[in-house]
């Protein structure tokens, strides 16, 4: 069983800062395309950020310039620095593997931003 396991989320201050990660199996790790998924409440779940098996990062629109999703190789972990937080990105937030049609999630961990 591939395990994708997060860490990192709570509570913080519109404008402060959190970081998530994600480690993952070693047999995965870099060869899927990995991504950050978050799903408020009420509401579809959706792409944050991806870090693909090429290389390539790509953000949604709304996190571009606060959020930065990035790797450490030596320890398989998926991070996401989430800089200048809103309340509107309060959500789960979701680590994701996929490669063709094999897709694996992790638990989920909250990040809630509020005054």
């Amino acid at each position: 069983q591939v395990r994708l396991v997060e860490s990192g989320g709570g509570l913080v201050q519109p404008g402060g800062s959190l970081r998530l990660s994600c480690r993952m199996d070693r047999v995965i790790f870099g060869i899927y395309n990995m991504a950050w998924y978050r799903q408020g409440l009420g509401y579809q779940r959706e792409l944050v950020a991806e870090f693909t098996s090429g290389g390539t990062t790509n953000y949604a629109d709304s996190v571009k310039e606060r959020f930065t999703i990035s790797t450490d190789n030596a320890k398989n972990i998926l991070n996401l620095q989430m800089n200048s937080l809103k309340p509107e990105d309060t959500a789960v937030y979701y680590c994701h593997a996929n490669k063709a049609s094999a897709q694996y999630w992790g638990q989920g961990t909250q990040v809630t931003v509020s005054s």
